[in-house]
């Protein structure tokens, strides 16, 4: 059964799940499973932390890329916010890094208070991507990783497989779409784009802060 859960809002305390439930981390489905083998790959490139650094991960759904980066640097301070109280109380089951309810549109931190942010499969969801965009950066210090799907593979690869035929093949809950470079180049606006990756069908960013 399909479970896609991503949740979204445009306030804290809006308990909203955008899109049809799928888990994509879990899988049984032979080529989604190898799609997110070549997403997670790219993460895990990307994705580095320095000693004593505290990372924030924006959008966390149940926990499952924050388990990840828990696993890979057990000594570090994380934290992960999502706009669900569902998700969020799901992330925090047996969780051992902090969750909280909030809206990537108010980070509830002081300026530079978190080294590395993340926000992998959050900005498709976005009404205001760009008001995120400044709020991770306000509250970052040192990098950001950021992924969205990539358009129009993204779209195509679900009607491949026969999904969403009567909104040409768009995810549900999925209300911005961009192209690699298009979306290279808002992030630019905000952060020094340092390394881009292109794990079938997604975009994914790693930049510094300045």
């Amino acid at each position: 059964m399909e479970t896609e859960k991503k949740s979204v809002g445009k306030r804290p305390g809006d308990d909203v799940v955008a899109g049809n439930v799928y888990d994509k981390y879990h899988t049984s489905n032979p080529l989604a499973r190898h799609l997110m083998q070549g997403f997670l790959q790219s993460f895990d490139q990307l994705f580095e932390l320095l000693p004593g650094e505290r990372v924030l991960e924006v959008g966390c759904g149940e926990g499952y890329l924050m388990e990840r980066m828990r696993r890979r640097y057990p000594e570090a301070t994380m934290a992960g916010l999502d706009i669900s109280y569902g998700i969020v109380q799901t992330a925090r089951d047996g969780a051992s890094a902090s969750f909280l309810q909030a809206s990537a549109y108010e980070l509830p931190w002081p300026d530079k208070s978190w080294d590395v942010v993340v926000a992998c499969e959050v900005m498709e969801h976005l009404d205001e991507p760009e008001r995120a965009l400044a709020e991770l950066r306000r509250v970052g210090r040192r990098a950001c990783l950021l992924s969205v799907p990539r358009e129009p593979l993204w779209r195509l690869a679900n009607m491949a497989r026969g999904r969403y035929l009567s909104s040409l093949g768009n995810t549900p809950g999925h209300v911005q779409h961009w192209g690699r470079d298009r979306f290279a180049a808002m992030v630019a606006q905000y952060f020094t784009v340092k390394e881009i990756q292109s794990p079938l069908p997604w975009t994914m960013i790693w930049s510094d802060i300045t």
